[in-house]
C-alpha cells in the first residue's frame, strides 16, 4: 500500500516546479525557497491541509517515553578537576608568547584588585564619619 496518495505526490511535484521557477515562497517570511527539501516539506504540508494521504510528521510520532530513556542513557560529563601545578624547568627556560600573555593578564588582574581595595578603603572612612556626624547630631 502506498504511503503517499496521488494528490500529495502532485502537490510535491508542483511545489518543486515552483521552486525551480523561483515562484515558491515560504510561509511567514515570504522569502524565496531555494532548498529542495524545504519545497518538499511545503508540498506535503499543503497536501495535509487538503486531507490527502500523507504520513504524520516525524515530530508527532515520537513519544515522551523515548525522550526520557534517551536522556537517561546519555553519559554525564564530570566536572574538570584542577590538578596541582607541576613545576617544569623546560617551560620556564623557553618563555613563549602564551607565557607573556598570561603574565600580562595577571598583572592587570592584580592592578584591578588593588584598585578595588583602594576604593573600598576610601569609601569606608566616609561612612564612619557620616555615622559619627549622625550620632553627634542626635546626642
Amino acid at each position: 500500500m502506498a504511503k503517499y496518495s496521488k494528490e500529495s505526490q502532485n502537490k510535491v511535484k508542483r511545489s518543486m516546479h515552483e521552486m525551480h521557477e523561483g515562484k515558491l515562497k515560504s510561509g511567514r517570511s515570504n522569502k524565496k525557497v531555494t532548498n529542495p527539501k524545504q519545497a518538499i516539506a511545503i508540498g506535503l504540508s499543503e497536501a495535509r491541509e487538503e486531507g490527502a494521504k500523507v504520513p504524520e510528521k516525524p515530530a508527532s510520532k515520537k513519544s515522551t517515553t523515548r525522550k526520557s530513556t534517551a536522556k537517561k542513557a546519555a553519559p554525564k560529563k564530570a566536572a574538570a578537576k584542577k590538578s596541582p601545578a607541576k613545576k617544569t624547568t623546560a617551560k620556564r627556560a623557553a618563555p613563549g608568547k602564551a607565557a607573556a600573555k598570561k603574565s600580562a593578564g595577571r598583572k592587570t588582574a592584580a592592578k584591578k584588585t588593588t584598585a578595588r581595595k583602594a576604593t573600598a578603603k576610601k569609601a569606608a572612612p566616609k561612612r564612619k564619619s557620616a555615622a559619627r556626624k549622625k550620632s553627634a547630631a542626635t546626642a
